[in-house]
């Protein structure tokens, strides 16, 4: 009668033995269970269970084969994980309720407000519209909703309004050894393409080779020429996290052709807009950090300048002094824009999302005025149109 129970285990990855089904058969013989639920169930999992790993398993399969008995007492009760604990402290909201919540009006205001909420508040709260807390429609705190607010102690994005960020964030590194998926980047980036010959001859010049072995009475006359290479010089600035994170896939084949295709290629790390550092290593971050400044005096004016990124934003980001969401800028992103675009004249902002849906997002449509117009779909097609752009 216990067949169905240990086929059934071992069909839930239990591994129970025959040699431990003989040794459960013994017991029971021997009246160890004594026609007791709580004493048999206690038996089988001490015989048939050699890993507490399998101990969960064991009980649901129990459940499952003798239905209508009562569940054994005395069981340790089981600790819910955090995160279902975290879901239920969410604040989930319909559209409407969303268009009814105001934001505070400017950046200032917001700023200002909650420098008060911290001075005023002394305690947790949980719920409601106006202190720091959790779940509620107030602009400051964790899983909840308003229009513009400061994120603070929540793990990751869930609405992407937030004007502030008061959390350490860290991102990882796109891939340099990542494997392409497609060659159709390759061959619209190779419209940038521009070959020359120079450095040291290493090359056979087989033309010039055969004509001057002619010309020299048919005596060999080797001739050599430098290595012909894509002399065009390409700086890739990527936007990296937050929003960035759904377009992962996309930039790391993009970041991998551009590295088969150009011989002189540079790529450093912002987060949503350009500001006054950028870096080099997601995870040393703070290690290979440069100035924007001796970014611009190490590549020169030649170069053409690649920005990616989704340019998804607050407003505030772009045009206000104090508007990065993870540290305080001196200078508006416009102002370190205004610099880039200046300094490299072939320019271009390659952006992963529909440009159907530029024209809803106001930080898109301000990227795309500073970048005049130079902002093209990461696509096939907008790769070709901005390596025609570039190669001008």
């Amino acid at each position: 009668m216990f067949a169905p129970f240990i086929l059934a285990l071992r069909a839930a990855g239990v591994p129970a033995s025959i040699t431990e089904y003989l040794a459960l058969l013994r017991a029971m013989k021997e009246g160890v269970a004594n026609f007791s639920v709580d004493d048999f169930y206690h038996l089988s999992r001490a015989a048939l269970v050699k890993d507490e790993r399998h101990l969960d398993r064991f009980d649901r399969v129990f459940g499952e084969v003798f239905k209508g008995l009562e569940t054994p007492q005395g069981e340790a009760p089981r600790e819910l994980p955090s995160e279902w604990l975290r879901k239920l402290a969410e604040k989930v909201l319909t559209p409407e309720e969303m268009e009814q919540i105001k934001a505070l009006g400017d950046f200032e205001t917001l700023m200002e407000t909650l420098r008060q909420r911290l001075a005023e508040q002394k305690g947790r709260h949980q719920g409601g519209s106006k202190w720091i807390g959790t779940a509620g429609t107030s602009p400051f705190g964790a899983y909840g909703y308003n229009p513009e607010g400061v994120r603070i102690g929540q793990a990751e994005s869930r609405h992407r309004r937030a004007v502030k960020v008061w959390d350490q964030r860290q991102f990882r590194d796109l891939d340099e050894d990542e494997a392409l998926s497609s060659r159709n980047m390759k061959v619209a980036l190779r419209r940038l393409r521009r070959f020359a010959r120079t450095g040291a001859a290493t090359e056979l010049d087989l033309p010039g080779t055969i004509g001057a072995t002619a010309r020299n009475g048919g005596s060999l006359d080797l001739h050599m020429v430098p290595e012909r290479h894509n002399a065009v010089k390409v700086l890739l600035l990527m936007d990296i996290g937050g929003s960035m994170d759904d377009h992962i896939r996309i930039c790391q084949e993009l970041f991998t052709a551009a590295r088969s295709e150009f011989k002189h290629l540079e790529f450093w790390y912002f987060h949503n807009c350009p500001y006054e550092r950028l870096w080099r290593t997601n995870r040393r971050r703070r290690e290979t950090e440069r100035p924007t400044l001796e970014v611009l005096r190490t590549y020169g004016p030649d170069w053409r300048l690649v920005l990616v990124g989704d340019a998804t934003m607050s407003p505030y980001e772009i045009i206000q002094p104090g508007g990065s969401v993870e540290h305080w800028n001196e200078e508006a992103g416009q102002v370190w824009m205004g610099r880039l675009t200046r300094h490299f004249r072939k320019a271009a902002w390659l952006n992963p999302v529909e440009q159907a849906h530029w024209r809803y997002t106001q930080s898109i449509t301000i990227m795309q005025r500073l970048m005049e117009n130079r902002m093209y779909p990461l696509t096939l097609a907008g790769l070709e149109a901005m390596a025609r752009e570039l190669a001008r």
